[in-house]
Protein backbone atom coordinates (compact mmCIF):
# COMPACT_ATOMS: atom_id res chain seq x y z
CA UNK A 1 0.00 0.00 0.00
CA UNK A 2 1.69 3.13 -1.14
CA UNK A 3 2.77 5.28 1.99
CA UNK A 4 2.96 8.50 0.72
CA UNK A 5 0.42 11.48 -0.12
CA UNK A 6 -1.06 11.62 -3.57
CA UNK A 7 0.11 14.64 -5.87
CA UNK A 8 -2.06 17.30 -6.89
CA UNK A 9 -1.44 16.35 -10.04
CA UNK A 10 -2.54 13.08 -9.17
CA UNK A 11 -5.93 13.96 -7.48
CA UNK A 12 -6.60 16.51 -10.89
CA UNK A 13 -6.10 13.33 -13.03
CA UNK A 14 -8.52 11.11 -11.35
CA UNK A 15 -11.40 13.32 -11.94
CA UNK A 16 -10.69 12.79 -15.64
CA UNK A 17 -10.85 9.34 -15.31
CA UNK A 18 -13.76 7.13 -15.51
CA UNK A 19 -14.40 6.34 -12.05
CA UNK A 20 -17.86 5.31 -10.18
CA UNK A 21 -19.25 8.55 -8.94
CA UNK A 22 -18.99 7.72 -5.23
CA UNK A 23 -14.81 7.92 -5.75
CA UNK A 24 -15.89 10.95 -7.59
CA UNK A 25 -17.47 12.27 -4.17
CA UNK A 26 -14.41 11.27 -2.32
CA UNK A 27 -11.83 12.65 -3.95
CA UNK A 28 -14.02 15.92 -4.55
CA UNK A 29 -14.51 16.19 -0.54
CA UNK A 30 -10.55 15.45 -0.09
CA UNK A 31 -9.75 18.52 -2.53
CA UNK A 32 -12.38 21.01 -0.65
CA UNK A 33 -10.88 19.51 2.83
CA UNK A 34 -7.74 20.63 1.04
CA UNK A 35 -8.55 23.81 0.35
CA UNK A 36 -9.88 24.65 3.73
CA UNK A 37 -9.67 23.38 7.30
CA UNK A 38 -12.28 21.99 9.08
CA UNK A 39 -12.92 24.29 11.68
CA UNK A 40 -12.38 27.34 9.13
CA UNK A 41 -15.20 25.73 6.85
CA UNK A 42 -17.60 25.31 9.81
CA UNK A 43 -17.12 21.63 9.28
CA UNK A 44 -15.53 20.59 13.09
CA UNK A 45 -17.61 17.47 14.47
CA UNK A 46 -16.45 15.47 17.33
CA UNK A 47 -17.27 11.84 18.13
CA UNK A 48 -17.62 9.67 21.53
CA UNK A 49 -14.57 7.87 22.52
CA UNK A 50 -16.10 4.55 23.41
CA UNK A 51 -17.85 4.77 19.69
CA UNK A 52 -14.55 4.81 18.15
CA UNK A 53 -12.68 2.14 20.37
CA UNK A 54 -15.01 -0.08 19.37
CA UNK A 55 -17.89 -0.04 16.89
CA UNK A 56 -21.43 -0.81 16.61
CA UNK A 57 -23.05 -3.55 14.32
CA UNK A 58 -23.13 -2.68 10.94
CA UNK A 59 -25.89 -4.79 10.01
CA UNK A 60 -28.98 -6.08 12.30
CA UNK A 61 -27.38 -8.91 14.33
CA UNK A 62 -31.24 -9.93 14.45
CA UNK A 63 -30.34 -10.33 18.74
CA UNK A 64 -30.84 -8.43 21.90
CA UNK A 65 -27.33 -8.11 22.69
CA UNK A 66 -23.97 -7.22 20.55
CA UNK A 67 -20.41 -7.42 22.27
CA UNK A 68 -17.10 -5.77 20.51
CA UNK A 69 -13.38 -6.05 21.70
CA UNK A 70 -10.48 -4.22 21.21
CA UNK A 71 -7.72 -5.43 23.33
CA UNK A 72 -8.85 -4.74 27.46
CA UNK A 73 -11.92 -2.60 26.33
CA UNK A 74 -14.99 -4.05 25.72
CA UNK A 75 -18.27 -2.50 24.01
CA UNK A 76 -21.05 -4.10 24.62
CA UNK A 77 -24.55 -3.09 24.22
CA UNK A 78 -28.48 -4.96 24.64
CA UNK A 79 -31.68 -3.63 23.27
CA UNK A 80 -35.25 -5.14 24.27
CA UNK A 81 -36.17 -7.65 21.04
CA UNK A 82 -39.34 -5.62 20.56
CA UNK A 83 -37.68 -2.46 19.17
CA UNK A 84 -33.50 -4.34 18.78
CA UNK A 85 -29.80 -3.12 18.27
CA UNK A 86 -29.04 0.19 16.08
CA UNK A 87 -27.21 -0.54 12.93
CA UNK A 88 -25.15 0.66 9.82
CA UNK A 89 -24.21 4.52 9.24
CA UNK A 90 -27.30 6.32 10.66
CA UNK A 91 -26.93 5.45 14.37
CA UNK A 92 -23.06 6.73 13.53
CA UNK A 93 -24.44 9.69 12.11
CA UNK A 94 -26.59 10.32 15.08
CA UNK A 95 -23.46 10.04 17.31
CA UNK A 96 -21.20 12.09 16.12
CA UNK A 97 -23.79 14.65 15.51
CA UNK A 98 -25.04 14.55 19.10
CA UNK A 99 -21.55 14.27 20.37
CA UNK A 100 -20.80 17.72 18.06
CA UNK A 101 -23.81 19.51 19.68
CA UNK A 102 -22.69 18.57 23.19
CA UNK A 103 -19.14 19.81 22.46
CA UNK A 104 -20.37 22.76 20.96
CA UNK A 105 -23.32 23.45 23.26
CA UNK A 106 -21.30 22.33 26.64
CA UNK A 107 -24.89 21.00 27.67
CA UNK A 108 -25.92 17.67 28.27
CA UNK A 109 -29.90 18.96 26.87
CA UNK A 110 -29.67 19.13 23.15
CA UNK A 111 -32.62 20.18 20.79
CA UNK A 112 -33.27 17.89 17.56
CA UNK A 113 -34.94 20.64 15.28
CA UNK A 114 -38.75 22.08 15.44
CA UNK A 115 -39.20 19.42 12.50
CA UNK A 116 -37.74 15.88 11.58
CA UNK A 117 -37.07 17.85 7.96
CA UNK A 118 -34.65 20.17 9.79
CA UNK A 119 -32.88 17.42 11.74
CA UNK A 120 -32.80 15.39 8.92
CA UNK A 121 -30.68 18.23 6.99
CA UNK A 122 -28.62 19.10 10.23
CA UNK A 123 -27.35 14.95 9.54
CA UNK A 124 -26.89 15.27 5.58
CA UNK A 125 -29.69 13.01 5.10
CA UNK A 126 -32.72 13.56 2.91
CA UNK A 127 -36.55 13.64 3.26
CA UNK A 128 -37.71 10.84 1.80
CA UNK A 129 -40.57 8.16 3.04
CA UNK A 130 -40.78 4.44 2.15
CA UNK A 131 -39.50 1.22 3.38
CA UNK A 132 -35.94 2.20 2.38
CA UNK A 133 -36.48 6.12 2.86
CA UNK A 134 -33.85 8.04 5.14
CA UNK A 135 -37.21 9.30 7.19
CA UNK A 136 -37.76 5.78 7.80
CA UNK A 137 -34.32 4.68 8.24
CA UNK A 138 -34.05 7.56 10.72
CA UNK A 139 -37.21 7.20 13.08
CA UNK A 140 -36.36 3.36 13.49
CA UNK A 141 -32.49 3.33 14.51
CA UNK A 142 -33.29 6.53 16.84
CA UNK A 143 -35.25 4.19 18.40
CA UNK A 144 -32.94 1.65 18.58
CA UNK A 145 -29.97 3.78 19.77
CA UNK A 146 -31.49 6.07 22.39
CA UNK A 147 -33.36 3.05 23.51
CA UNK A 148 -30.29 0.61 23.94
CA UNK A 149 -28.20 0.03 27.22
CA UNK A 150 -25.06 0.40 26.59
CA UNK A 151 -21.73 -0.84 28.92
CA UNK A 152 -17.95 -0.51 28.74
CA UNK A 153 -15.55 -2.57 30.41
CA UNK A 154 -11.77 -2.35 30.84
CA UNK A 155 -9.84 -4.93 32.05
CA UNK A 156 -6.13 -4.21 33.44
CA UNK A 157 -3.27 -6.26 35.03
CA UNK A 158 -4.40 -4.92 38.38
CA UNK A 159 -7.61 -3.65 38.12
CA UNK A 160 -11.20 -3.88 36.56
CA UNK A 161 -13.64 -1.02 35.59
CA UNK A 162 -16.71 -1.14 33.83
CA UNK A 163 -19.38 1.61 33.66
CA UNK A 164 -22.80 1.73 32.23
CA UNK A 165 -23.26 4.49 29.69
CA UNK A 166 -26.73 4.90 27.86
CA UNK A 167 -26.39 7.53 25.43
CA UNK A 168 -30.14 8.86 26.51
CA UNK A 169 -31.44 9.83 30.09
CA UNK A 170 -34.58 11.25 28.11
CA UNK A 171 -35.79 11.43 25.06
CA UNK A 172 -38.87 13.66 23.41
CA UNK A 173 -39.18 13.06 19.56
CA UNK A 174 -41.81 14.79 17.33
CA UNK A 175 -41.95 12.77 13.95
CA UNK A 176 -44.58 15.50 12.14
CA UNK A 177 -43.71 18.72 11.51
CA UNK A 178 -45.82 20.99 13.53
CA UNK A 179 -48.35 23.61 12.71
CA UNK A 180 -46.55 26.74 11.94
CA UNK A 181 -48.90 28.44 14.65
CA UNK A 182 -47.65 25.88 17.48
CA UNK A 183 -43.56 26.06 16.12
CA UNK A 184 -40.92 26.13 18.96
CA UNK A 185 -43.82 25.18 21.85
CA UNK A 186 -43.44 21.02 21.59
CA UNK A 187 -39.51 20.64 20.71
CA UNK A 188 -37.75 17.13 19.78
CA UNK A 189 -35.25 17.14 22.91
CA UNK A 190 -32.52 14.68 24.13
CA UNK A 191 -30.81 14.49 27.54
CA UNK A 192 -27.91 13.01 27.49
CA UNK A 193 -27.06 9.96 30.41
CA UNK A 194 -24.40 11.88 32.44
CA UNK A 195 -21.79 9.14 32.18
CA UNK A 196 -22.18 9.70 28.31
CA UNK A 197 -21.87 13.49 28.56
CA UNK A 198 -18.55 13.48 30.46
CA UNK A 199 -17.45 11.07 28.15
CA UNK A 200 -17.76 13.12 25.16
CA UNK A 201 -17.09 16.94 27.06
CA UNK A 202 -13.57 15.01 28.92
CA UNK A 203 -12.36 13.29 25.79
CA UNK A 204 -13.89 14.42 22.25
CA UNK A 205 -12.51 12.79 19.33
CA UNK A 206 -12.21 15.68 16.89
CA UNK A 207 -13.49 14.80 13.21
CA UNK A 208 -14.07 16.38 10.08
CA UNK A 209 -18.02 16.52 9.43
CA UNK A 210 -17.34 16.66 5.47
CA UNK A 211 -15.72 13.66 5.68
CA UNK A 212 -18.40 11.34 7.55
CA UNK A 213 -20.29 13.01 5.13
CA UNK A 214 -18.62 11.26 2.00
CA UNK A 215 -18.26 8.15 3.75
CA UNK A 216 -22.13 7.59 4.90
CA UNK A 217 -22.69 4.85 2.41
CA UNK A 218 -20.30 2.42 4.78
CA UNK A 219 -20.39 2.02 8.13
CA UNK A 220 -17.25 0.25 8.34
CA UNK A 221 -15.47 3.35 6.57
CA UNK A 222 -16.92 5.62 9.25
CA UNK A 223 -15.47 3.34 11.40
CA UNK A 224 -12.21 3.16 9.76
CA UNK A 225 -12.35 7.08 9.38
CA UNK A 226 -12.75 7.89 13.14
CA UNK A 227 -10.25 5.24 14.40
CA UNK A 228 -7.41 6.56 12.11
CA UNK A 229 -8.18 9.79 13.10
CA UNK A 230 -7.79 9.11 16.87
CA UNK A 231 -5.06 6.55 16.24
CA UNK A 232 -2.79 8.90 14.69
CA UNK A 233 -3.37 11.59 17.04
CA UNK A 234 -1.26 9.31 19.72
CA UNK A 235 0.65 7.10 17.63
CA UNK A 236 4.63 7.28 18.70
CA UNK A 237 5.87 4.43 16.64
CA UNK A 238 5.24 2.22 14.19
CA UNK A 239 2.86 -0.25 15.22
CA UNK A 240 1.47 -3.79 13.71
CA UNK A 241 -2.26 -4.53 14.26
CA UNK A 242 -3.21 -8.22 13.89
CA UNK A 243 -5.89 -8.95 11.35
CA UNK A 244 -7.76 -11.50 13.96
CA UNK A 245 -7.67 -8.26 16.29
CA UNK A 246 -9.00 -5.72 13.99
CA UNK A 247 -11.39 -8.70 13.32
CA UNK A 248 -12.56 -8.23 16.95
CA UNK A 249 -13.08 -4.15 16.81
CA UNK A 250 -14.55 -4.10 13.24
CA UNK A 251 -15.72 -7.25 12.05
CA UNK A 252 -19.50 -8.02 13.15
CA UNK A 253 -20.83 -10.36 11.38
CA UNK A 254 -17.96 -12.35 9.92
CA UNK A 255 -17.20 -16.13 10.90
CA UNK A 256 -14.62 -16.57 13.44
CA UNK A 257 -12.59 -19.02 11.22
CA UNK A 258 -9.54 -18.27 8.75
CA UNK A 259 -12.15 -17.62 5.81
CA UNK A 260 -14.35 -15.23 8.03
CA UNK A 261 -10.88 -13.84 8.56
CA UNK A 262 -9.86 -13.38 5.03
CA UNK A 263 -13.50 -12.19 3.67
CA UNK A 264 -12.96 -9.13 6.98
CA UNK A 265 -9.68 -8.58 5.73
CA UNK A 266 -10.73 -8.23 1.98
CA UNK A 267 -13.54 -5.87 2.84
CA UNK A 268 -11.46 -3.80 5.43
CA UNK A 269 -8.84 -2.75 2.89
CA UNK A 270 -11.39 -2.00 0.35
CA UNK A 271 -13.18 0.38 2.76
CA UNK A 272 -9.82 2.07 3.87
CA UNK A 273 -8.96 2.82 0.18
CA UNK A 274 -12.03 5.13 0.31
CA UNK A 275 -10.77 7.16 3.58
CA UNK A 276 -7.44 6.94 2.24
CA UNK A 277 -8.66 9.27 -0.57
CA UNK A 278 -9.76 11.20 2.09
CA UNK A 279 -6.44 11.18 4.63
CA UNK A 280 -4.05 10.42 2.57
CA UNK A 281 -1.47 11.68 5.22
CA UNK A 282 -2.47 8.65 6.90
CA UNK A 283 1.35 6.03 6.83
CA UNK A 284 -0.03 3.01 6.27
CA UNK A 285 1.37 -0.32 5.21
CA UNK A 286 -0.54 -4.46 4.93
CA UNK A 287 1.46 -7.08 5.48
CA UNK A 288 0.83 -10.35 6.31
CA UNK A 289 0.98 -10.54 10.26
CA UNK A 290 -1.50 -7.27 10.03
CA UNK A 291 -2.09 -3.55 9.12
CA UNK A 292 1.12 -1.50 10.20
CA UNK A 293 0.52 2.23 11.07
CA UNK A 294 3.14 4.27 10.70
CA UNK A 295 3.28 7.32 12.84
CA UNK A 296 1.03 10.32 10.69
CA UNK A 297 -0.83 13.72 11.05
CA UNK A 298 -3.78 13.20 12.60
CA UNK A 299 -6.72 14.13 10.64
CA UNK A 300 -7.51 17.24 12.28
CA UNK A 301 -4.69 19.28 12.89
CA UNK A 302 -5.43 20.06 16.69
CA UNK A 303 -4.83 17.75 19.90
CA UNK A 304 -7.51 15.74 21.24
CA UNK A 305 -9.23 17.36 23.81
CA UNK A 306 -8.41 20.22 23.20
CA UNK A 307 -10.57 23.19 24.68
CA UNK A 308 -10.44 26.24 22.63
CA UNK A 309 -12.33 24.83 19.95
CA UNK A 310 -15.05 27.00 19.02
Amino acid sequence: MADRKPTKREVIDYRTEEIPARIRDLIETHLAIEEEEAKQAGALGFMARAFTIATMPHRDPKAASFERVNGDFTFYMSARPSIGLPYGSIPRLLVAWVSSEAVRTQSPHLELGESLAEFLRALNLYRTGGVRGDITRLRDQMKRLFASHISVEYQGETSWTIEHMELAKRAVVWWDPQDENDAGIWKSTLDLSDPFYREITNHPIPVDIRAITALKGSPLALDIYVWLTYRMSYLRRRTTIPWAGLRLQFGAGYAMDEQGLRNFRRAFLRELQKVLLLYPEARIEESDRGLVLIPSPTHIPFSVGQRTLF
